[in-house]
């Protein structure tokens, strides 16, 4: 079978896989995470090399921008808390992933429900249709009853750092 066949059919298969899929990896990396991996650090659904598959381009960039200051800097990013938790710690049980505005041009809402520190939480993904694949390209919490967007808070400028050719003095 020709290679541009084979990418056609991989896409065609990433598309119908349902825009809840990238949610339930995400969670499913962040399970792992949160369980440990015998010393084996495991990385966040939105560091590398996870981010790229399960993120779309510009959302995956502001993630990458956001770590590459806090490597420069030496200094916390712009998210005091893991987004997939709502929370800076969290645990994940009865995890209920369900799509909560179906697709409709090359976008829809996913939202996980589950229940960390006996505590119900609920976050919504917005995704988009990239590339023949479903992407989350927003992440948005809510705490004390207000709605935290992940872009947002990723977009605020930053202090320095090489992408803002002003460098960060450590």
């Amino acid at each position: 079978m020709p290679a541009l066949a084979i990418a056609a059919c991989g896409a065609a298969l990433a598309a119908s896989a349902g825009p809840e899929t990238p949610v339930r990896e995400a969670y499913a990396i962040t399970s792992r995470q949160l369980a440990g991996s015998g010393g084996k650090p495991v990385a966040a659904p939105w560091q590398k090399p996870h981010r790229d598959r399960l993120m779309s381009r510009a959302l995956a960039g502001m993630f990458a921008r956001d770590e590459l200051y806090q490597d420069e800097a030496g200094e916390m990013g712009h998210l005091g808390a893991d987004p997939f938790l709502s929370g800076q710690d969290g645990e994940i049980k009865n995890l209920k992933v369900s799509v909560t505005s179906p697709p409709a041009g090359g976008k829809a809402q996913v939202t996980a429900s589950f229940r960390s520190f006996k505590q119900p939480v609920s976050v919504r993904f917005r995704m988009v249709e990239e590339g023949g694949a479903w992407k989350i390209d927003d992440i948005v919490n809510r705490v004390e009853g207000q709605d935290y967007a992940v872009r947002d808070l990723l977009s605020q400028p930053y202090e320095c750092g090489s992408f803002m050719k002003k460098p960060c003095k450590r």
